[in-house]
C-alpha cells in the first residue's frame, strides 16, 4: 500500500490553525502563538493594554471551484477577541479603571484545500519544501584530486545568516 503522502502537510496546517479547538485548550503553537508573540501591546505611559483573548476562524465565503472561477483566494474571516484595559493614574499605585472587550475583524487567512494546496486569486498554488542549509563557515579540501601531482587544494565556505555565499579556495 502506497501511504497517502499529503496527510503531513494537511495534519501540519490544521495543527497551524487549530481551529477546530476550543479556545481554552490551545496548545501554544501556530497562529495561537502567533498572537501570544505579539499581545499585550502596552502604551507609551503604561496607562493602557491591549491583550489577546482569543481567535475564531469563520466559514469561507465561497467554496474551492467557485473561488477558482471567480478568480478569489479560498480563506476564512480571521476575528481576534482583544481586551482593552485602561488605568487610572489618580492613586498612588495604578488601578485598573475600565476594561473592554471587543472581537476585531483581523482579516483573510488562507486555508489549505484537500489536495494540499492553496487558492490565491483564483489560482491554485503548492508549498515547495526546501532544505536550508545552516549558518557558518565550513572548511573542506578535495584529498589531492583536482591536481594530478596530488597537491592538496583547500576550501572555505562563509554562509550567512542573510545575504550571499562566500567561497575561498587556496592551495599552499
Amino acid at each position: 500500500n502506497v501511504p497517502f503522502l499529503l496527510a503531513t502537510q494537511l495534519q501540519s496546517y490544521l495543527t497551524f490553525l487549530q481551529a477546530e479547538t476550543a479556545t481554552a485548550d490551545r496548545v501554544n503553537e501556530g497562529l495561537q502563538a502567533a498572537f501570544s508573540s505579539i499581545f499585550p501591546i502596552v502604551s507609551h505611559n503604561g496607562m493602557a493594554r491591549l491583550e489577546f483573548v482569543s481567535y475564531v476562524l469563520g466559514e469561507p465565503v465561497f467554496d474551492v471551484k467557485e473561488c477558482q472561477q471567480r478568480g478569489l483566494t479560498f480563506a476564512s474571516p480571521l476575528r481576534a477577541k482583544v481586551r482593552l484595559v485602561l488605568l487610572d493614574r489618580e492613586v498612588s499605585k495604578p488601578t485598573i479603571k475600565e476594561v473592554k472587550e471587543q472581537e476585531v475583524y483581523m482579516g483573510e487567512i488562507p486555508l489549505m484545500t484537500s489536495t494540499g494546496s492553496f487558492v490565491i486569486n483564483g489560482t491554485e498554488r503548492v508549498i515547495v519544501s526546501q532544505l536550508h542549509r545552516s549558518p557558518g563557515v565550513f572548511f573542506e579540501h578535495d584529498r589531492g584530486k583536482t591536481h594530478s601531482s596530488g597537491k592538496l587544494l583547500f576550501s572555505a565556505r562563509v554562509i550567512p545568516y542573510r545575504g550571499s555565499w562566500l567561497d575561498f579556495e587556496f592551495d599552499p
